[in-house]
């Protein structure tokens, strides 16, 4: 049986974590600073990526957010720079080749 996360937060990053679920303007990092603090309360990762938040995740997506989080603070739960799909059609790089 695989070992339950678990994640201990010292008073000032469990009141970070609360002000970034209730307040913070990008709704990734609302979604997870809740589940971080679903895992500290001592919720299930498989708990939390099926009910415990509006959109069902992999239980393996909540364990790697804890991993950023425990690693590099809030900073881990940001997306970094240049992730994601890329652009198929940019109109500065159709100017820039057209000179």
């Amino acid at each position: 049986m695989a070992k339950a996360l678990t994640l201990k937060l010292t008073p000032k990053q469990q009141q970070q974590l609360a002000r970034i679920r209730d307040r913070d303007p990008k709704p990734y990092l609302r979604e997870r600073a809740a589940a971080l603090l679903q895992i500290a309360a001592g919720a299930s990762a498989y708990r939390v990526a099926t009910q415990g938040l509006l959109k069902v995740r992999d239980h393996e997506t909540i364990a790697e957010w804890r991993r950023r989080y425990q690693q590099d603070g809030i900073q881990g739960l940001l997306i970094k720079a240049g992730r994601g799909r890329k652009p198929a059609f940019s109109p500065s790089a159709q100017r820039r080749s057209s000179r």
